[in-house]
């Protein structure tokens, strides 16, 4: 007789049982998330997010600094290096200090506040290098750094024409008798045990001859100087600025240079007062301060006694080439 062998009909139901178990739970779990999907249960959480990286309207407590430019997150991520777009390239004691600080005042200019010298010293240094000691500006904003011995740097003009042929140059002029007596009254205050000013401006002082290598004298030959920007520049990508005029109406001088970098003229006359002390123009409020401002002790001070026959004798010498650079510049700047 055939013997059969029964599996134990409990332990089949038991797994048939857990079977079906899997497939309800497995089945359920997809239509509790597809339920959850299509009603869209998380719909607060992804609401905060989008709120959150979304810039706020007007009306809805917006955080945002007035006037602070923002991407379409919400950040300020438009700050940026970038390479100078102006550049303040002279003169020496021509009033370069004071022109960076009040245009400092305008909100469309980023300007760097000491003088890097990239083209005259650390050029080997690269672009790059150059780049990273801008301040960071934004879409709009005028980045600009002043150096005032790019103007009598023989490579300079060739250097700034590699980075930008579009680039804006300012220089600061004055009348160069003034300018090299005020020169020479900062050297004096530094290493006050060099010779006189008479001594030094002349070769030969019996028969008259200047010595026009002497750098205060060197630096008022202007027309030399423009003339090796205007081999690389067009005379509108320069703009000169008196310096005479900066102390007498700064807040013209401003306006030309404003209108030069095609920005609106927010720097006008309510900005200053003269300092009757110190002999030239303050800040009445500058920005961030609730007191006025004038620049350090070094500028406005006394200049050195000269001889009045040595000052006669420059200003005979300056002549020619001041009525050159008149013509080069196309206005006359009434020095005498």
């Amino acid at each position: 007789m055939a013997t059969f062998h029964h599996s134990n009909p409990t332990d089949r139901d038991i797994r048939r049982v857990l079977q079906k178990l899997i497939i309800i739970l497995s089945v359920g779990i997809i239509c509790v998330s597809l339920f959850y999907f299509f009603t869209g249960c998380c719909e607060s959480d992804l609401t905060e997010n989008s709120v959150s990286d979304r810039p706020a309207r007007t009306g809805e407590g917006s955080t945002l600094t007035p006037g602070l430019e923002t991407d379409n997150t919400g950040k300020d991520w438009k700050a940026t290096r970038r390479l100078p777009q102006a550049l303040i390239i002279g003169v020496k004691k021509g009033g370069t200090r004071a022109l960076l600080e009040f245009l400092r005042l305008h909100p469309d200019i980023r300007a760097l506040g000491s003088e890097p010298h990239f083209f005259d010293r650390h050029y080997a240094r690269g672009l790059h290098w150059y780049r990273s000691m801008m301040p960071k500006a934004l879409d709009g904003q005028v980045v600009m750094e002043k150096t005032p011995r790019y103007f009598v740097t023989v490579e300079t003009p060739g250097r700034v024409h590699s980075m930008s042929r579009d680039v804006k140059l300012i220089v600061v002029v004055r009348d160069p008798v003034t300018r090299a007596i005020s020169d020479y009254t900062q050297i004096i205050s530094k290493t006050p045990h060099i010779p006189a000013f008479e001594t030094l401006a002349f070769k030969n002082r019996t028969n008259g001859e200047i010595d026009s290598l002497w750098s205060p004298l060197w630096i008022g030959l202007y027309a030399q100087h423009l003339e090796r920007w205007l081999a690389w520049f067009p005379r509108a990508q320069i703009h000169l600025v008196s310096g005479e005029g900066l102390i007498s109406d700064p807040a013209g001088e401003l306006g030309k240079v404003q209108d030069f970098l095609g920005l609106q003229r927010i720097v006008t006359d309510k900005h200053f007062y003269f300092n009757k002390t110190k002999g030239f123009p303050c800040l009445k409020k500058p920005e961030g301060s609730s007191k006025p401002h004038c620049l350090g002790k070094t500028k406005g001070r006394a200049h050195a006694p000269i001889d009045p026959e040595v000052i006669w004798r420059l200003r005979e010498f300056y002549r020619p080439h001041n009525q050159r650079f008149y013509q080069m510049a196309g206005q006359d700047f009434g020095w005498q």
